[in-house]
């Protein structure tokens, strides 16, 4: 049986719920979760002052129940286990996570996944900005795992990505892939102004409309890539959508930063 929360009602302020993880509560008691130290604005308050606890968290798996959009940091830190948001979430959902599975049925705040190391999260709505990014005045952002959002995200997607999976589903704000070390970001739908700036390895995938790139990116040719074939493929027996010629079609490929290392990859399709 999963361990149910259900905020008792909205608040101005916010919540953070860092620590309240599948492992860290699996062989607690109910009235020992309901004491659970959380954070109500910065007045520590036991979990069942603000939340209804149902249930039991011996299958490692957390259920949000309703919207928790004013509820931040779920599932930062996360190593096993699952959370299940029912509704919206609010910031740093899976931050610094290495392992796991969080899925949000709604739509997710800023910094979704920041400096995330393993795992999966899945949002089936829309994510705000900053998604897999490094916290200001981090050398790296999202080192591992993957990150699937099924429609919109907002501006710098991937910031200083290092390593893993980013998929958006549908647009993304401006920067998408900025300053981008390594890894792979997706965009299926519009991308924003000035994608891939700063770019020093890895690769911004991009199939929806063509943006305009910056004079520092070099073009190289049309191309089919195998790896992004492979990706695709794997997006898909995740259950992301994803486009049925988008496997075979080719892509023009453009090499840059040029103001930087310069082995970064955009790939745009024709």
């Amino acid at each position: 049986m999963a361990l149910e929360l259900a905020l008792r009602s909205a608040s101005a302020l916010p919540i953070e719920v860092e620590g309240l993880l599948p492992e860290a509560v699996r062989d607690l008691s109910l009235a020992q979760i309901e004491r659970w130290p959380i954070f109500h604005g910065n007045e520590r308050l036991p979990l069942a002052e603000l939340f209804l606890v149902r249930g039991a968290a011996t299958d490692g798996c957390i259920v949000f129940a309703g919207d928790v959009s004013g509820v931040h940091r779920i599932g930062a830190h996360l190593q096993v286990g699952a959370i299940h948001v029912a509704g919206n979430a609010g910031r740093h959902v899976g931050s610094e996570m290495t392992g796991g599975q969080i899925t949000i049925e709604g739509d997710a705040g800023d910094w979704l996944g920041g400096e995330m190391h393993g795992g999966t999260i899945r949002v089936r709505g829309s994510a705000g900005h900053l998604l897999g990014a490094a916290y200001r005045g981090s050398v790296r952002g999202m080192t591992g795992g993957v990150i699937m959002v099924d429609r919109d995200a907002g501006d710098e997607a991937g910031h200083s990505l290092r390593r893993g999976l980013i998929a958006i589903g549908g647009a993304v704000g401006d920067f998408p892939a900025i300053n981008m070390i390594a890894g792979s970001l997706f965009v299926f739908g519009a991308c924003g102004a000035r994608p891939a700036a700063g770019m020093q390895r890895g690769t911004l995938a991009l199939f929806g409309d063509r943006p305009t790139l910056l004079p520092t990116f070099r073009a190289a040719g049309p191309c089919q890539p195998l790896f992004l074939s492979v990706y695709l493929r794997q997006l898909a027996e995740l259950g992301f959508s994803v486009p049925g010629d988008a496997v075979t079609a080719t892509y023009e490929l453009f090499h840059g930063d040029l103001v930087t290392v310069g082995r970064g990859e955009v790939l745009l399709r024709v």
